[in-house]
């Protein structure tokens, strides 16, 4: 399996701008990619889940390669509130972009999955033959579905079409830059402000969703980001690769060691009433290992770390 000489490439990088993209973008560079070479379609210049948007973004770029990782997402809270929007806006994206990728004859497109796309009850370690061997967690299912029918279009698209295609699954995400707005963070980020609000305020006490029994993994954007670069060079079919730590951790020990990390000394309590979500969460990563070279760098304190001081700066 050779590597692509990505100098030769225009890259669109759909989210670009976002939390994962502008690191992306950033190890696109220094993989050798000209900065004037990558192009970030804006949101309020194209409405990728509009058909003649995604036309006239490709018209104005004119990429030999899409890495997607545009997406609408949030916690479990926005994804009970707003299920049909995000099938919506997910499949729509994918569909318009990959559809036009295959009449202008791409080189590739690399589609960014989530874990989501997982069955509630998969086996730990998840791996990615398990894709398929069930029903997501009802709370994020609509999103998890729909991400994962473009697996299935991109690997069909390859068969008739000869499209070639990477797709990455990555775990939850954190770092610096992350979003941290209360109705739409994913757990790191909504337990770091709501740990550093209260220590600010001196409470004797936080409220945490659930009961703190589901366990997640999560990975530094660094290293999400230089997974998916190692599969935009080397990847040209697009079985689903995993890209996580190896490491599981319990919300419970995740909230006590954010605490520790704050400064917080105050009382962790449940609110058993709200959801948990998918029961566990943790991917072999083997197939990256193998296919991509790829290893995680950050451990999961020290990520923890630069997150939480990144927050502090931003916060003041």
């Amino acid at each position: 399996m050779g590597s692509l000489d990505i100098a030769n490439h225009r890259v669109c990088v759909t989210g670009g701008a976002g939390f994962l993209g502008r690191v992306v973008c950033e190890k696109l560079h220094e993989a050798g990619l000209p900065r004037d070479q990558i192009f970030v379609p804006r949101k309020k210049e194209f409405d990728l889940t509009r058909e003649a948007d995604v036309r006239r973004m490709y018209d104005i770029a004119q990429p030999t390669i899409v890495v997607h990782l545009a997406a609408e997402v949030g916690g479990i809270g926005a994804n009970r509130e707003h299920p049909g929007r995000f099938f919506f806006a997910n499949m729509a994206m994918g569909l318009h972009l990959i559809e036009n990728a295959r009449e202008r004859r791409l080189t590739k497109f690399v589609q960014v999955g989530t874990v989501c796309a997982y069955p509630k009850f998969t086996p730990v370690p998840f791996k990615e033959e398990d894709i398929w061997n069930g029903y997501p967690e009802e709370t994020n299912a609509p999103y998890g579905v729909a991400k994962k029918s473009l697996f299935v279009m991109l690997d069909a698209y390859r068969q008739e079409y000869g499209l070639d295609s990477a797709v990455v699954v990555p775990v939850n995400l954190y770092g610096p830059g992350d979003n941290f707005d209360p109705k739409s963070s994913h757990v790191i980020p909504a337990l770091v402000r709501k740990v550093q609000e209260a220590a600010r305020r001196g409470d004797d006490h936080i409220v945490c969703w659930g009961t703190g029994n589901a366990s997640r993994e999560f990975l530094y954007v660094d290293d999400a980001a230089a997974g998916i670069v190692a599969a935009t060079l080397k990847m040209q079919s697009p079985e689903p690769i995993n890209l996580g730590s190896g490491n599981e951790i319990a919300i419970r020990d995740l909230v006590q060691l954010i605490a520790k990390l704050s400064g917080f000394t105050g009382k962790i309590e449940w609110d058993s009433t709200k959801p948990d979500g998918q029961p566990r969460r943790c991917l072999d990563i083997t197939r990256a290992q193998q296919l991509l070279g790829w290893n995680p760098t950050v451990p999961l304190e020290q990520g923890l770390r630069q997150t939480i001081d990144w927050w502090k700066e931003s916060s003041n």
